[in-house]
């Protein structure tokens, strides 16, 4: 057998091949892995804030003074970068940084002056001159450029050298890269230059003096870019004769300088810049459109300017889009620029009280709690709340009022009526839970904070007022565009309770309006407040996919008598409605449906309960099932009177002596109520002792006591029995012991209008009688606990226990 061998390649040269392919592989790619800084990192970024839009608000200066917005590459038009690798380095992804064939062309043209003087510095050379600073005016200037760029090459990719230099290209001024050159000249992003702009933005940095002048193009940026247009055509033929690059041509540039560059929404874009600096961020997108940002400033600026005449002199004022909780409009000050003012404070996040904005929130918190629904009746009459006696705004008390009109006219004896029976959670466990911040602790408000006792800012009002828009879920604020809404929020209010309360705000008139529900067209949900002293006035309210709060003021907290909320705030709160309703044509609300746990019931109006065969009134409203109060109406009672005597008919009477009368009957307080505001009730007449209690009433059973569970407000007396008014539940009270026998303690009581007499004891022992609402004096002969009683001429009572301290 033979073998046939083939001879096989010397083993030395086979060595030396891999040794050489080993040395290039660590030249070349050793410096690649090695860790190193990005080339971002060289220079300093600009922030660039935009609206919701793509529309620029502001363009910072980096921290080296210059503006300069970096860019990926992937953002700049590729027509841009196409036509700057035709102008300055056509092999650039062919070379290492340094073109041995374009330096000997150029040192040959311009020595011989031949063509056009150029230049054969290549793209990598370029970028080595501006990031190490170089001189390259002298021989050795120009080595250590070309030794600069080939570390380049060999440190980092042609895209990242690419990418650096684009953004760092001189523009002339304190302009580079061309990212802030296009928001500068042209005001959009990079990504969105058409052909004649990409074109100049290629050929400006040539020559920055002679190609860029104020809102005009130069005949030497003309002929320039003429010029390379011609190499773009030579390197598009298909394109070469395209009627639209023709027409885009001729069109001027109308080139934009740095003194155009906007300064929009100031406020707001100050704290992206703040967050954009702790980030790194360079470019932001805000939740903010530019359009209705527009429309806020120039309608606060324009009320400002016209209430100046009565001292008010400063407003701020938020608009939240519900569906995606994106803020689309922030005015923290009439006027940023006036330091007179203090302009430059953000108002939306300062923390003042709210007055009576809050109260919608005690309304929701007593429906949710089987408390009232909208046309329970709540009792407006002077009341006192252990030491805190709140009074309404006109010095007024309007007696028994429903829920909805007690919210609508913003009473305050029943909102802290409401508060003071709220639990699990308190007005003040809500807000807290809200994202209210810096709250004290809740002892120190006590029941004030239904009225506005607490501090609370135009943003955490703005987030409240898009729950209720919500149906009850918190949702937070968003100030950036691009990112998902969240799907769900924390539930604070149930959704029923949630309608109901924008159902009851929905009839609140405009104040250029004299009818409660005589809005027209898109409704608007809308609440009032005024702070202690007369510091601020509010208006918060939704229209529309819309929440607007809007606050009248000065940043110094002096207070004055112009400062009410439904007169200086609601008027700009409804101009800046009304003029975005003319801005987004077809503005309509978001489709809600109503929440299956709704029904509608028919009530009598003058109590809000469930109408007796007496009531002569009735109307409609959203009940609750298992948890709204309800009971039967005992207002209108069809009472036999005696005609023989003229009192309250006994059972046996003949029928030719009996006439049936339909008398209201309200507690006594009410009543007098009533009769203060000359509207008197007829009192019905007094009962004759029949022996037993009975008398002939119709509309209720015949005892005179009355069934049914109490309405939880309970103006009509809970179940007719007497109300203790004095002592003050759980007050304690002091008894001096060098005046122990002259110290006394008034006791007083309401009751039902049959009444005519309350018969008061301590313990067992009567100590005398006085009528309803007239105090009876009672001298305590000693510090201890007493139970004091009050019980009406039919043995229906109540009863309190009173602390007497002895003090020196």
């Amino acid at each position: 057998m033979r073998l046939i061998l083939t001879p096989l390649p010397a083993r030395p040269t086979l060595m030396r091949l891999g040794l050489a392919l080993a040395v290039l592989a660590i030249l070349f790619g050793v410096p690649r892995l090695w860790p190193k800084p990005p080339l971002s990192s060289y220079a300093p970024s600009s922030t660039a804030v935009f609206d919701r839009n793509g529309r620029l608000l502001r363009l910072t200066l980096a921290p080296d003074e210059q503006y300069r917005l970096w860019v990926p590459l992937e953002q700049v038009s590729p027509q841009l970068v196409e036509a700057l690798l035709l102008q300055e380095d056509r092999a650039y992804y062919w070379h290492y940084g340094v073109n041995p064939v374009a330096i000997v062309r150029a040192a040959a043209m311009t020595s011989l002056g031949i063509g056009i003087k150029q230049g054969g510095s290549t793209i990598s050379m370029q970028l080595a001159r501006l990031i190490y600073r170089l001189n390259t005016r002298s021989i050795g200037g120009k080595l250590r450029q070309i030794a600069y760029a080939t570390r380049l090459e060999l440190q980092y990719s042609k895209h990242d050298i690419l990418e650096a230099h684009l953004n760092l290209m001189p523009y002339g001024q304190n302009i580079q890269g061309v990212a802030a050159a296009s928001l500068i000249h042209f005001n959009k992003p990079p990504s969105q230059l058409n052909l004649p702009e990409a074109l100049s933005l290629v050929v400006i940095p040539q020559a920055p003096g002679k190609r860029t002048v104020a809102g005009a193009e130069t005949r030497d940026l003309t002929t320039a870019r003429i010029r390379l247009l011609r190499q773009w055509r030579a390197a598009h033929p298909q394109q070469a004769g395209a009627a639209d690059i023709d027409g885009l041509m001729r069109l001027p540039l109308n080139l934009r300088t740095l003194r155009d560059l906007p300064f929009e929404a100031p406020h707001l874009v100050n704290m992206h810049i703040l967050e954009a600096a702790r980030s790194g961020e360079t470019m932001v997108r805000s939740s903010v459109d530019l359009g209705l940002q527009r429309v806020l400033e120039r309608q606060v600026r324009q009320y400002v300017a016209r209430e100046s005449r009565v001292g008010i002199r400063n407003a701020a004022a938020m608009l939240v889009d519900t569906r995606d909780m994106q803020v689309r409009a922030v005015v923290g000050s009439a006027d940023f620029f006036d330091a007179g003012i203090d302009g430059q404070v953000n108002g939306t996040l300062a923390k003042r009280s709210p007055g009576s904005t809050l109260k919608p929130f005690v309304y929701g918190l007593a429906i949710d709690q089987g408390l009232i629904h909208p046309a329970s009746v709540l009792k407006d009459a002077p009341t006192a709340f252990g030491p805190f006696s709140p009074e309404n705004f006109d010095g007024q008390f309007v007696g028994p009022i429903s829920a909805r009109d007690a919210l609508i006219k913003s009473r305050n004896v029943p909102a802290v009526a409401l508060a003071a029976q709220l639990s699990g959670p308190s007005l003040y466990e809500f807000l807290k839970s809200a994202g209210v911040a810096k709250l004290a602790p809740e002892k120190h408000y006590g029941l004030s904070l239904a009225l506005g006792g607490g501090e609370a800012s135009v943003e955490e009002l703005a987030t409240l007022y898009a729950m209720l828009a919500n149906r009850g879920e918190l949702k937070p604020l968003r100030y950036r565009a691009g990112k998902a809404a969240p799907a769900a929020g924390t539930r604070l209010l149930s959704e029923e309770a949630a309608f109901m309360v924008l159902d009851m705000l929905k009839d609140n008139p405009r104040p250029d309006t004299l009818l409660v529900g005589a809005q027209t067209g898109l409704p608007v949900y809308w609440k009032t407040g005024t702070s202690w002293g007369f510091r601020d006035a509010w208006t918060a309210g939704i229209f529309g996919p819309y929440v607007l709060v809007v606050w009248t003021g000065n940043f110094n907290g002096e207070g004055n008598p112009a400062l009410v909320g439904v007169r200086a705030a609601a008027p700009l709160f409804f101009q800046i409605v009304d003029a975005v309703k003319n801005q987004q044509r077809g503005l309509s609300e978001p489709v809600f449906r109503q929440p299956g746990n709704l029904e509608r019931i028919e009530v009598c109006t003058a109590s809000g309960d469930l109408p007796n065969a007496a009531c002569p009134l009735k109307t409609k409203t959203w009940f609750i099932p298992g948890k709204s109060p309800i009971r039967v109406s005992d207002v209108h009672r069809l009472i036999a009177v005696d005609t023989r005597s003229g009192r309250q008919a006994c059972p046996g009477v003949p029928e030719k002596f009996v006439r049936t009368t339909l008398y209201e009957v309200w507690p006594s307080d009410l009543a007098r109520l009533f009769a203060q505001a000359g509207m008197p009730r007829k009192a019905p007449p007094v009962a004759d002792d029949c022996g037993g209690g009975q008398t002939l009433v119709a509309g209720r059973a015949g005892n005179r006591s009355t069934t049914g569970s109490a309405s939880a407000m309970g103006t009509l007396g809970n179940e007719g029995r007497p109300q203790i008014t004095s002592p003050i539940r759980g007050a304690a009270y002091a008894l001096r012991a060098s005046r122990a026998g002259d110290a006394r303690v008034a006791l007083n009581a309401t009751a039902d209008g049959e009444v005519r007499q309350l018969y008061w004891f301590i313990g067992d022992a009567y100590i005398g009688s006085s009528k309803p609402g007239v105090a009876l004096a009672w001298r305590p002969e000693r510090p201890g606990s007493y139970t004091v009683r009050a019980v009406d001429e039919q043995g229906r009572g109540d009863s309190r226990e009173l602390k007497v301290a002895a003090v020196e």
